[in-house]
Formats: structure tokens, sequence, C-alpha cells
């Protein structure tokens, strides 16, 4: 199997939050938005992010047991978008806060590796790192660099 991850998808119960948070909040443009299921958004090269009406969600994967009362729930998932200094990380939290985001954590010094971070979480629940390490490199080819 190739090592690539080409969408990410997640359950979200409004889904007109989410494209006002990240549309007209956070000024991303959607790849295809069907009104009332789903929205995709080129993530990064060759990664889409999709967000998909709860209730289609789990018309579309069904949970163990067939028992249609559960919902699908985003849980023990952060996505991190990294950035270039601790003011960028400024600035997109409050980006992301004007859009609609709760902030989890604000910007501080992360506990480990010169890292300065903060958390927010969409109006679906998908909660963002966004951060500043010194560590993190991408080189041209693609390939990550940490440390």
């Amino acid at each position: 199997m190739d090592r690539r991850i080409d969408f990410i998808t997640f359950a979200t119960e409004n889904l007109d939050a989410a494209r006002r948070f990240y549309v007209e909040g956070l000024g991303w443009t959607p790849l295809l938005d069907v009104a009332g299921e789903i929205i995709f958004f080129q993530s990064s090269p060759g990664q889409v992010l999709g967000l998909f009406d709860a209730r289609k969600f789990d018309e579309d994967l069904p949970r163990a047991g067939g028992d249609a009362s559960t919902r699908a729930r985003v849980s023990g998932v952060t996505l991190a978008h990294n950035v270039d200094s601790r003011d960028q990380v400024i600035a997109v939290v409050d980006a992301m806060r004007r859009a609609g985001g709760t902030v989890r954590t604000d910007p501080e010094d992360g506990a480990f590796g010169g890292v300065f971070h903060a958390h927010v979480e969409d109006p679906g629940g998908i909660v963002w790192e966004i951060a500043h390490n010194p560590g993190w490199r991408v080189d041209t080819d693609g390939t990550v660099r940490l440390g």
C-alpha cells in the first residue's frame, strides 16, 4: 500500500456552521460543496479535508450493531497547522476565534522542543493545533524533517 492519506473526513453536526467557519471566517475555497451533505477543501497538495453532515455520515458508515441512535463523533484527533513564527500562531488563533472557533488552549510555550502552540476547536468539534515548531521543516521534495 502506498504511504499517503488523500482524504480526511469528519462528521459534523452543523454543516452550515462549518461552512461559515472555513469559508467565510478563514477564507477557504471549497473544491465541492453539496448543500446539506458534504464540503470538500484542498488542505495541502494532493490532500482533501471533507466535512460530512453527521446524519449523512452515519448513513454512509453505519455503527456496529446498526444502532441508529448513536452518532459519529470526533474524538481523540487533532489536525495541526504549522506556521513560521510565534506571531503567526497568535494571528491564526485570532482569525479562528473571529470565525467562530473556540480557543481550548491560548497560545503558549509547549512542554517540549521549543514549540509555541494553541488549540482551537471548530464548530463541529474538530480540534486544530496551531504551532510554531523551530524543528519542523518540509524539504522541496515534500519530506518532513522533525528535530
